[in-house]
């Protein structure tokens, strides 16, 4: 009996490639009036994600703010802004390709440059590459024995959109310096035509009081929702956000004593969740007759099974760049951020900040450095987006030249799951099997087999199987004796 086979098509879109690549960015400003640099916060943000044959180029903007003593040890800021743009080259890369990219300050170093200052900022992005594919599978095959498995087929949907977050407090200072923030989603669902996200933004501010420096912290809940033409059904998403552009107003209440602050925040949102779909596959076949060769397709996704959200305390001795002694009075820490790595059980890595300080009537500041490492329990290693953020940093003199630090860290990790999914694309029959002659067969099985590698070994159907030897229990031993009988044909 000649094979007659029946195929289905379809599409799916899949993340192919995950791009990153580093820029340098540079600002220039006058050193007039500047008597000492005592904190630098470089912010970027994300205008554009271009992807053409072979290259993917992405621009955007960065905002430094700089705060520093005058020559009469008043503390004083200016803002600078620069655009950049910048790009990726991979002959991977097409115009149809879709691109999530995050954008990052991973380091900064200012100098002076004759009458001026050179702030250069290294710009890092992480671009996920995502493209449309076709889905060719095997329905069905006449004169062959099919395994049809029903099976879970995922599609990624990526998303994007911004919303605006709102506040206002009071705080016991006069003027806000530097509005650092970090920024959490602490949870992402997709329901009809939306996708909805909550998160935190941790705000550190670098402040004045009574003529000093002091840090202020708040924690910003916010809820978004955006909208997703292509959102039918509930799930899970992996998604980051971005601040865009962050202003705060302060404004002296004297009634109360006390500077009320608002803050504005721009937020933007970029992530991917799975379209599931189920449906019959042919997962595997062969032919009773004829040899049959296959083709295969694997696909592997990862949907979103939620956000785990942790906090977690660490202390200890950081490392700083200035020597530390009793003469110092700490005032502030400025520009708290964590760098950190994944590790096989949680992560470790680093909180970096500004701290300011006042020694024989002058303010300074030094880098501090404190080293980390925590244990996560409950995460998958297929969890494919981590985000830190510092809750809080307290700074103290330990000892002649020992600086101890204390902070809270805000981790939220996007677990997800791996589905690997393995079917048939193709199958071709070819030359005829050599008939056996012998009217009676003993198959002596491999410890693990199931009825499907059974008769796959056996050239019969599964309910050929079970109808002549009832007795065998699956999966086998490999002590099993299998008789195969062969009727005479007369």
């Amino acid at each position: 009996m000649s094979l007659s086979t029946q195929y289905s098509t379809g599409t799916l879109t899949r993340r192919i490639a995950e791009i990153g690549s580093q820029s340098i960015v540079e600002i220039r400003l006058s050193g007039q009036d500047i008597g000492e640099i005592v904190a630098v916060y470089p912010q970027v943000s994300m205008s554009s994600c271009e992807v053409s044959s072979g290259r993917l180029t992405y621009g955007g903007r960065l905002v430094c703010t700089i705060v520093y003593a005058d020559e009469s040890g008043k503390l004083c800021r200016i803002q600078k802004g620069a655009e950049f743009s910048h790009y990726a080259d991979d002959d991977i890369l097409a115009p149809a390709h879709r691109a999530i990219c995050t954008l990052s300050c991973e380091k900064s170093q200012i100098k002076r440059d004759g009458s001026s200052y050179l702030l250069g900022v290294v710009v890092g992005a992480k671009t996920q590459i995502f493209a449309a594919a076709e889905r060719n599978m095997l329905s069905s095959a006449e004169g062959a024995v099919c395994l049809m498995e029903n099976a879970k087929l995922y599609t990624a949907v990526t998303f994007s959109g911004e919303s605006e977050v709102e506040d206002d407090f009071d705080c016991n200072a006069e003027d806000v310096l530097i509005p650092a923030a970090d920024v959490l989603v602490l949870d992402c669902n997709c329901r009809a035509g939306a996708v909805e996200i909550s998160g935190e933004i941790y705000l550190s501010l670098l402040a004045v009081r009574s003529s000093q420096p002091v840090s202020l912290d708040r924690i910003i809940p916010f809820k978004a929702e955006i909208a997703c033409e292509d959102a039918l059904l509930n799930h899970n998403a992996v998604c980051r956000a971005e601040i865009k552009d962050i202003s705060v107003t302060a404004k002296v209440n004297e009634e109360k004593g006390k500077c009320d602050v608002g803050v504005v925040a721009q937020l933007a949102f970029a992530g991917q969740y799975f379209e599931e779909e189920e449906t019959p596959l042919v997962r595997d076949a062969f032919s009773c007759t004829n040899n049959l060769q296959l083709t295969f397709a694997e696909e592997t996704a990862y949907p979103c099974t939620g956000v785990k959200v942790f906090s977690e305390r660490v202390n200890g001795l950081c490392a700083t760049k200035a020597r530390l002694d009793y003469t110092c009075a700490f005032l502030a820490a400025a520009v708290p951020k964590a760098e950190f790595s994944r590790t096989v059980g949680g992560l470790e890595g680093s909180v970096t900040a500004t701290l300011l300080y006042e020694q024989n009537g002058e303010i300074r500041s030094t880098e501090v450095n404190l080293p980390f490492s925590v244990t996560l329990g409950g995460v998958s290693e297929h969890c494919k987006d981590m985000t830190v953020a510092v809750c809080g940093l307290n700074l103290r003199l330990r000892a002649e030249g020992e600086c101890e630090a204390e902070a809270v860290l805000k981790i939220a990790a996007a677990d997800c799951e791996e589905q690997t999914i393995r079917y048939v694309t193709e199958a071709v029959e070819g030359e005829e099997l050599g008939a056996c002659d012998s009217a009676l067969s003993v198959y002596i099985p491999t410890a693990g087999d199931n009825l499907w590698d059974t008769a796959k070994r056996l050239l019969q159907s599964p309910e050929e199987i079970e109808a002549t030897n009832p007795e065998l229990t699956f999966p086998l031993t490999g002590k099993e004796r299998i008789l195969i009988y062969r009727p005479k044909n007369s």
